[in-house]
Parts: structure tokens; C-alpha cells; sequence
């Protein structure tokens, strides 16, 4: 199979394209030949090795050579192998899937815990652009921010991959959706359900009179103090991300922010979807919403396979609408 591997930290020409072996399925495992997988930071991060601090914690992009030399954390595609122990899949079941590792090639191994059944009512392209951003909006609504019918919510950076499914989903939960976004923007997000935008070239959320039961906040891009400002006195503040940086970005953002958290009223929480056991379940639950239009993945830009190092620098350039897809 061709596979884009990773041998050292770096910019995407890093990335080379290499034939390997297709890989063998263990235990409760499936081989998926991969139809279209999705660019995110998640895999720049890993890419560049950065922030450094990420180097010396569990689970992070290595030391010194990259732990993960296939990246490509979501997948669509058809079972081609099964594992033993695996049962209520077939040879050619259409799946889409977290895997957080191995999308960027033409077949990656998955854990049956991290996949589903694809959405009928969706494309290959459009179920990969789906799973970790839009498992991280539910995270952070439905588990962390405990979000009711009929609350004010606002999204942060409600323009990226996380961002678009925040809106469409809280407000498919009932709920009232204030997003925060740039100028270009804001009839995309008019369009995805939000009942207020506010441009942020123009105008700083945190100095409004609005007040909002929680606020999920993306982009980071202010301090956790001023951020509470904006929520009532029990609401909830998420942390989905922060801003990027060599050392210790977005790192130090949220680590700042919840250590303030005991002396605040408001709760503070953060939506970690990489630690996350509940892949599988969380797909499930978002394909009701999924196949009966309430949620649509919004799709920028679709690479083929082998610009794959294009669709990293693009995506790495912070402006992208929504997510950016590689067809395999």
C-alpha cells in the first residue's frame, strides 16, 4: 500500500510517500481500505512535534523522533480484513472512524471501539471530515458543558472543524447559539444555525453586556478571567483549544485557565477527545443528526491523495472553513 510516513519532525515535505506492507488486523481490530480521510491541527501538531512541552508528557508526539509515522486521525472507508474477536461487522461494511493515527495512507488498522457504521446519507468525504471535530463539539456541549434546552451558548472560533459542528448542534439541542467568528465568516455561520454572530475584527465578545449559561471556547484567544465575564454566575466554561505556539501553546492557555477554575463561580472544564473512550458510542449518537440533515459536515477544500503535504500547509494556515478532506 502507499502510505505518507513521517520520519522526523518537520514541515509537510517531511511527509513521504512510501510503499509498505498493508497491515494485519489483531484482536478486536479491523483493516479499513480508507476512501477519504481529514486534515485537523491534531495531526500538525504531531507533524512538527509541537508545542515541545507535548514532547515529554503520555501519549504525546515523541522526544525526539515522531511516535506516530502515519498520521491521519479520521477515516471513511470499507472493512477489508477483520480481526479475531470481532463480530456484527462484514468484509465491505462502509465505516467511518477515529482511529487517530494511519488515515493518511490507503488502508489503516481501527479498533472496533473507534469506529461506525457510515451515514448512509453522507459521502465518504463528508463522514471523514465528521469524527474527532464533531466527537469534541459533543464532548464539550453534551458532557462538559452539561448543555439544556433552551440556554444561551456561545462558541468561540465557530468558523474551524469543531466550530461548525458546535453551532449546528447545540442548536439542534435546544439551545440558543451566539457564535464568534472573522468577517468572511459570518453568513457561513449565519447559515449553520447561529441566532447572533459576533465578527471579532470588529467587535470583543468579552466586553459585552450579553451573559450566556456556557461558553465553548475553540480559539483561546482570550484569558480565562475575561472569558468568564461573559457567562452567568453558574455557567460553564469548555475548553476545546488555544492559541498555537512552538513552546507551550495551547497548552499553557488551558493549563492556566483551569487552575484558576476553584476560584471562580463558574465551572471550568475541558473537552479532551483524544482521551476519550466513547468513540464509537459518540459516532452513533451523532448519526441521527447526521442523516436527518440537523448536522452537515461543512467541507473547504478536497485534496487527492497525494497532496496530502499541500492539504497540511493550507490547513495549517489557521483559515480554513470547516475542514479540509483527502480522497484515497
Amino acid at each position: 500500500m502507499k502510505a505518507f510516513v513521517l520520519h522526523e519532525y518537520g514541515p509537510p515535505d517531511n511527509l513521504t510517500l512510501t510503499d509498505l506492507p498493508i497491515p494485519r488486523p489483531g484482536k478486536d481490530e479491523v483493516l479499513v481500505r480508507v476512501r477519504a480521510a481529514s486534515v485537523q491541527p491534531y495531526d500538525w501538531h504531531f507533524m512538527r512535534g509541537q508545542p515541545y512541552l507535548a514532547r515529554l508528557m503520555p501519549g504525546g508526539p515523541g522526544l525526539r523522533r515522531p511516535s506516530i509515522p502515519i498520521l491521519g486521525a479520521d477515516v471513511s472507508g470499507t472493512v477489508s480484513a477483520l480481526g479475531p474477536g470481532v463480530t456484527g461487522l462484514a468484509v465491505g461494511d462502509e465505516i467511518f472512524a477515529m482511529p487517530k493515527r494511519g488515515g493518511f495512507a490507503e488502508y489503516a488498522i481501527v479498533h472496533v471501539n473507534d469506529l461506525a457504521p457510515k451515514p448512509a446519507a453522507l459521502s465518504f468525504e463528508q463522514a471523514a471530515a465528521v469524527p474527532l471535530a464533531a466527537c469534541t463539539a459533543l464532548l464539550a456541549l453534551r458532557d462538559r458543558g452539561r448543555v439544556e434546552p433552551g440556554q444561551n451558548v456561545l462558541v468561540n472560533g465557530a468558523s474551524g472543524g469543531v466550530g461548525t459542528f458546535a453551532v449546528q448542534l447545540a442548536k439542534a439541542l435546544g439551545a440558543k447559539v451566539t457564535a464568534v467568528c472573522s468577517t468572511r465568516n459570518v453568513s457561513l455561520v449565519n447559515s449553520l444555525g447561529a441566532a447572533d454572530v459576533i465578527d471579532y475584527t470588529k467587535d470583543d465578545f468579552t466586553r459585552r453586556t450579553a451573559q450566556y449559561d456556557l461558553l465553548v471556547d475553540i480559539a483561546g484567544n482570550r484569558r480565562g478571567a475575561a472569558a468568564r465575564r461573559t457567562l452567568t454566575r453558574k455557567g460553564a466554561h469548555v475548553i476545546v483549544g488555544g492559541p498555537p505556539g512552538r513552546w507551550f501553546q495551547p497548552a499553557a492557555h488551558a493549563f492556566a485557565t483551569l487552575v484558576a477554575a476553584p476560584f471562580a463561580s463558574q465551572r471550568v472544564a475541558m473537552a479532551d477527545v483524544v482521551r476519550d473512550q466513547n468513540t464509537a458510542a459518540n459516532l452513533r449518537t451523532l448519526t441521527p443528526y447526521l442523516e436527518d440533515g440537523r448536522i452537515t459536515p461543512v467541507v473547504d477544500r478536497v485534496y487527492p491523495f497525494e497532496k496530502i503535504p499541500a492539504a497540511i500547509t493550507y490547513q495549517e494556515e489557521g483559515h480554513a472553513p470547516g475542514k479540509v478532506v483527502i480522497t484515497i
